[in-house]
């Protein structure tokens, strides 16, 4: 009961703000220089990235060569229909000596990470509960991965230094803070002396990266936080209360995964943030998996238009859209395929057969239904 009632509250509470209405700044994007007093910027957001033993196994091209590039072929224009694209990392890239592996201990192909890229992101999330796989050799070489690709990445660190250096990026005039946080490591132990490899959630951490960001000049903050229950359709109470106390601390902007499911969203009333109505959405479910249940084979892109206006210097939320995705595997011309498809005019594609087509149409009709559950203020991608 207590838990139904934190909920109705917190939805209640998201109806109403809905109607009112350095050297530490890494890789910056070039600012552009907008002759007029208005600017948007739009950042896309997606859930879980994994990489099971069956889709490295569908990517393998000759003994040592993979390549995962295809299996964005049909969704990265969407992906880079954006000014700044993120999503979780859920796997490590430890290295083929290391054995490439699934679940429940997950190391991937290099060439991961490359496609990743290529499909257009900017940046990962790299605390989840399974950044200690590998233990402290899987994250450090997982971030010179990274680095090698120019793919930045925020929640696990190589040194005390790195982890104190905010992500602050001038997206097109807007200074945007990416902040991310773990539940836990799947009891894989944190090596002693080296809590900075992965940020786990923690209030007073939070607190002091969210006030560090300000003070750095941050204008958009955004959370994005790995917890919640696996397969659960609405949040815990955990992650209710971990929502509420990031609003408290400043967040404008609060995402979530691990679920690998998707959950419903909220809008918020602020505090001490520079927009005055946050959003929150407390799963974004899985981009890209091996999971093929209802709910687990599905997932979105979520669109944040973000408008500024530089005279008053005053920052909102103008729109929030999403982009249903559906994860086909199968044959198709080109052999064995993960292929992630959007529900885009409802494109037709010949390898498709009826029943795959029936699975694609649930899935969108289940992410619009999860995303509508608590506010109609969130709109399909025209």
């Amino acid at each position: 009961m207590k838990i139904s009632f934190l909920l109705v509250f917190l939805y209640s509470l998201s109806s109403f703000a809905q109607q009112q209405s350095n050297p530490n700044i890494r890789n910056q994007l070039p600012t552009i220089n907008n002759p007029d007093s208005i600017l948007t910027i739009r950042i896309a957001a997606v859930g879980d990235l994994m990489c099971h033993s069956p889709q490295f196994r569908y990517s393998h091209v000759s003994k040592d060569s993979f390549d995962f590039v295809p299996v964005f072929r049909y969704i990265n224009k969407y992906l880079t229909d954006a000014d700044f694209t993120m999503g979780n990392l859920e796997t490590i890239t430890a290295g083929k000596e290391n054995k490439y592996s699934g679940y429940p201990k997950f190391n991937s192909p290099d060439e991961f990470i490359s496609a990743v890229k290529t499909a257009g992101f900017n940046l990962v999330t790299t605390s989840n509960n399974h950044s200690l796989d590998r233990g402290e050799f899987g994250i450090n070489r997982t971030i010179s991965q990274l680095i090698k690709n120019n793919l930045n990445y925020t929640g696990t660190f190589t040194s005390q230094k790195d982890r104190d250096s905010i992500r602050i990026f001038n997206i097109k005039g807007i200074k945007t803070a990416f902040l991310s946080y773990s539940y836990g490591t799947n009891g894989n132990p944190i090596p002693d002396g080296k809590k900075y490899l992965i940020n786990i959630i923690d209030y007073d951490l939070i607190q002091k990266d969210i006030t560090h960001a300000r003070q750095l000049g941050a204008e958009l903050i955004i959370v994005y936080y790995h917890f919640g229950d696996e397969y659960k359709r609405e949040p815990s109470s955990i992650q209710i209360t971990t929502v509420n106390r990031t609003i408290e601390m400043g967040a404008d902007i609060i995402l979530g995964g691990h679920p690998h499911v998707l959950e419903p969203a909220v809008y918020f009333k602020t505090h001490n943030a520079k927009l005055d109505t946050g959003f929150a959405v407390y799963s974004l479910g899985n981009f890209l998996s091996n999971q093929r249940k209802r709910y687990t084979d599905g997932g979105t892109i979520l669109y944040l238009n973000i408008t500024k206006n530089t005279n008053t210097d005053s920052l909102w939320i103008s729109s929030v859209e999403f982009l249903p995705t559906w994860i086909y595997r199968g044959q198709t011309d080109h052999g064995r395929e993960y292929l992630i498809l959007p529900a885009k005019n409802e494109q037709d594609y010949p390898f498709l057969h009826q029943s795959d087509k029936r699975q694609r149409q649930t899935s969108f009709d289940d992410t619009r239904y999860i995303l509508h559950k608590y506010t109609s203020q969130i709109h399909t991608v025209k």
